[in-house]
């Protein structure tokens, strides 16, 4: 299978997960029939300066940040560090995160959330 660029869907949601501004999802798969069912989201995921996700649990699933330009903030269950390009963050199951561009350039990274 082939998913080319121009087949991409993009949707922005507003304060994502109670977070400031908006957040540019780009999807690579249409669905997690694509992941055979191992997970539902394989995502370019757009920060613009000052916007992010809000702070939210994950049951049942992890999610996997890979940071691939700009800079952001991410609350790793209650710790905050700084991520930077090349950086991985790894949310496992009944553990929270949130995730926010601190930086004057648009941050971009790849999610992925399997089930666990």
């Amino acid at each position: 299978m082939i998913r080319r660029a121009s087949e991409r869907s993009i949707k922005v949601n507003e304060n994502m997960k109670g977070g400031d501004g908006s957040v540019k999802l780009t999807s690579l798969i249409s669905g997690p029939e694509e992941l055979l069912n191992k997970g539902r989201l394989f995502s370019v995921i757009t920060l613009e300066p000052g916007c992010g996700i809000g702070y939210h649990v994950h049951e049942n699933e992890s999610e996997l940040f890979y940071i691939v330009k700009g800079s952001a903030v991410y609350n790793d269950n209650g710790t905050e560090s700084v991520v930077n390009v090349g950086d991985v963050m790894v949310c496992p199951p009944a553990t929270g995160h949130c995730i926010r561009c601190n930086g004057d350039e648009t941050c971009e990274l790849v999610a992925v959330i399997v089930y666990a």
